[in-house]
């Protein structure tokens, strides 16, 4: 397909100037931009590219002198990464809708919308009910009695287990796991791990007499909310007896652990290889960074951001922005970092005293 830059503009809500009916094919990077391509340069910085590149057309940052990079066209935008996702959303090949594969197994008893996509190799177990305009690609398999919403997208090697349920719109890229059990194990007298933390790990602890994990099982399932997204290779466990919970909007990174019991609120961002462990709490719009690390049976306030990397081990209040390890205030955090850099300084000028 091809786009004229006033359809693009009028998706991007933005001004342009100059030819509006040239179209193009694809955006590109602006150094690498042919004649039929929109180039990406929304920030003055891209200006030099701009020129080595042979792009007719160009997104642009406000105030930009377009007509000096030899452009036709510009579509003038204030705030560039807003632009990059309505554009690449407009360009973005829609996922074809091949009906239902020969090579899909479906049970009789499952409900699936008429215009329902599902992939080759695809399972569908008893009393799933999948929504209208639903695409589910190849080796799906959907366990008995989920309930799936309007014009979900389901990418190839989803696993969704028991008693799980998605609202509309929701997308879970390759791999993604909702609905396997949580990890909850408990011993017949107190294990090792309960000592430790009601003694703050004073004394040294013996071995017990009876080692045996029993599992607790995982009866709650799983319910996300409309507009969710979870990336590829995250795993979110189903509660132990009510559902854990993502909220609408809440977008999910590659590689992320939501553990049993969790609640996620709405709006929020989740980055890669973080992991919220088991009955924690995270309120609305909050932010956790890559490789954050949560634990259990707590409570995150909304708003709050977690810098990646850290460690919390206590409930963070509303709003509040978070690092380290174990997090403190990012103000306190930087504050202690710097003073450690300057410690061996001050040891070295203490002993020269």
């Amino acid at each position: 397909m091809t786009y004229s830059i006033r359809e693009i503009a009028h998706a991007l809500a933005a001004q342009a100037h100059g030819d509006l009916d040239l179209r193009v094919h694809q955006a590109a990077e602006p150094a690498s931009a042919g004649p039929d391509d929109l180039a990406l340069a929304m920030q003055p910085s891209y200006a030099p590219a701009l020129q080595q590149g042979a792009a007719r057309a160009a997104i642009v940052w406000p105030g930009a002198d377009w007509q000096s990079y030899g452009l036709q066209a510009a579509i003038i935008v204030p705030r560039a990464r807003l632009a990059l996702a309505r554009v690449t959303q407009l360009l973005d090949t829609p996922q074809p809708g091949a009906g239902i594969s020969p090579h899909a197994l479906i049970d009789p008893t499952a409900v699936v919308a008429p215009d329902a996509t599902i992939g080759a190799f695809t399972v569908i177990g008893a009393h799933v009910v999948i929504g209208q305009g639903a695409w589910i690609a190849d080796h799906v398999s959907i366990a008995a009695g989920v309930i799936m919403g309007a014009d979900c997208r389901i990418h190839a090697g989803v696993r969704l287990q028991r008693r799980v349920t998605l609202g509309d719109r929701v997308i879970l890229q390759p791999n993604v796991v909702v609905g396997g059990d949580g990890f909850s194990f408990v011993t017949a007298a107190p294990s090792n791990v309960e000592i430790a933390r009601g003694t703050l790990g004073a004394g040294d602890l013996t071995p017990p007499e009876d080692p045996v994990w029993h599992r607790i099982h995982s009866l709650g399932g799983v319910v996300i909310d409309d507009d969710v997204e979870i990336g590829a290779g995250s795993t979110v466990d189903a509660g132990t007896i009510r559902a854990t919970r993502i909220g609408a909007g809440t977008k999910v990174d590659n590689l992320v652990q939501i553990g049993h019991n969790v609640v996620i609120g709405a709006h929020c961002l989740l980055c890669a290889q973080a992991g919220v462990a088991g009955s924690s709490v995270i309120g609305d719009r909050v932010v956790v960074g890559g490789k954050a690390g949560i634990a259990d049976n707590l409570h995150i306030g909304a708003d709050a951001v977690l810098g990646g990397g850290s460690v919390v081990l206590s409930n963070v209040p509303a709003g509040r922005v978070m690092m380290g390890y174990p997090a403190t205030k990012m103000q306190t955090h930087i504050d202690s970092y710097k003073a450690l850099r300057r410690l061996p300084r001050l040891l070295r000028d203490l002993a020269g005293r």
